[in-house]
């Protein structure tokens, strides 16, 4: 059966820690493949500093390009919308029939889960993975035995907001993101101003 762990976010923009995350699953062998899910606008919500969804997923695609067992989808796009996490998860294996799905989430997300819709059904039919996040400490004895936590993950001093922030300021972002996200940010910057925070 082949694992699929997917890594849910608005990716915006993907950066190189998304991308390490990403590679750390599969080091650890946790999955064959990793699907980063970019979320699309949510239409119900404001969300001003929410670059185009179909910029965002290209960028993730370029990201990822030289990666052969990380893939960018845009399956939740076809979804309705607001698409909660267990609504594509059981979209996903009414689809993909015989395919193993995970779930990658952050500490902070794990310590909310139970908030979460259908948190249950989720738990009940998925391995989750966690990883770490800064001031978010997991204990790890009193974890479900299907939840995980991903070992020997780099932790990196970036943020999607924090680039965003030195895009605006035209300050330098080629430490965060791959050569050729920055390439395409600084060249297209004007079409997405409009969305980011001042």
């Amino acid at each position: 059966m082949k694992r699929v762990t997917i890594f849910g976010g608005s990716f915006n923009p993907i950066h190189n820690g998304h991308i390490a995350l990403a590679r750390s699953v599969l080091a650890n062998d946790m999955a064959d493949e990793v699907w980063l899910m970019v979320s699309p606008q949510n239409p119900l919500k404001e969300q001003q500093d929410l670059m185009p969804e179909r910029f965002r997923l290209r960028l993730a695609e370029l990201a990822v390009i030289n990666e052969p067992h990380i893939v960018v989808s845009d399956f939740e796009f076809k979804l309705p919308r607001p698409s909660f996490t267990s609504n594509t998860l059981k979209a996903l294996r009414h689809q993909y029939a015989g395919t193993d799905f995970s779930l990658l989430i952050g500490g902070d997300n794990w310590r909310v889960f139970h908030k979460w819709a259908d948190y249950e059904e989720l738990l009940r039919n998925h391995t989750i993975i966690i990883y770490p996040r800064p001031d978010y400490a997991i204990e790890k004895e009193n974890l479900p035995s299907n939840v995980l936590m991903l070992k020997d993950v780099p932790l990196y001093p970036w943020s999607s907001t924090e680039i965003r922030r030195h895009l605006h300021c035209g300050e330098d972002i080629s430490t965060a993101v791959p050569p050729i996200v920055a390439d395409v940010l600084k060249q297209e910057y004007h079409v997405f101003k409009k969305h980011l925070p001042t």
